[in-house]
């Protein structure tokens, strides 16, 4: 797979600016039911507890919990598909991201704060104020200078590498559904 250098990356910058700041469109769910395993679907249910059902944030330990256990704050992963579109040209690889809502949608700070919530199909997501950074599995799947994009200081402002969430009210989403802030 041929990895977009700096320089393309940045020529592509401006098509990520034009994602809609209000209704945007989910284009991708990813359920990951075990680490490196991936699950693109059409339909997902979203739960107060386990997140996206089936998905294994539940079984994930994390370094910003008190014990060491999964981060409430941190259920949903999302990632804005412009980007992850011009990081990786192969609709087929984009699931690797480890993102669970591929959404075309403004992520930064100043369009969804921390707290913000979205309406999903029947569900209620929201923003939560834990960051979202790039990693080693990153930068293995879509080169070193996605990472560095991803993680430079217009990649910080933008929310390039996305934000996370959680789910607020239980429901179901549907690709291709209506991304809303309420």
């Amino acid at each position: 797979m041929e990895k977009p250098t700096i320089e393309e990356l940045e020529a592509g910058l401006d098509e990520v600016r034009l994602s809609p700041r209000d209704n945007g469109t989910l284009e991708l769910i990813v359920r990951r039911p075990a680490e490196d395993e991936r699950e693109v679907l059409e339909v997902g249910e979203l739960s107060v507890d386990e997140g996206l059902v089936g998905d294994n944030w539940n079984q994930r330990p994390s370094k910003r919990t008190d014990n060491g256990g999964p981060h409430s704050d941190m259920q949903l992963n999302i990632i804005n598909s412009r980007l992850l579109a011009l990081v990786c040209p192969d609709p087929e690889r984009r699931p690797l991201a480890g993102d669970q809502l591929v959404i075309d949608m403004d992520l930064t700070e100043a369009n969804l704060p921390a707290w913000t919530r979205l309406a999903i199909g029947s569900a209620i997501i929201e923003v939560t104020d834990q960051p979202h950074t790039g990693c080693r599995k990153f930068s293995q799947r879509f080169g070193g200078d996605a990472l560095r994009f991803i993680n430079s200081e217009v990649g910080g402002e933008l929310n390039l590498r996305g934000i996370n969430a959680r789910v607020v009210q239980p429901g179901t989403i549907t690709r291709g559904d209506l991304v809303r802030k309420i």
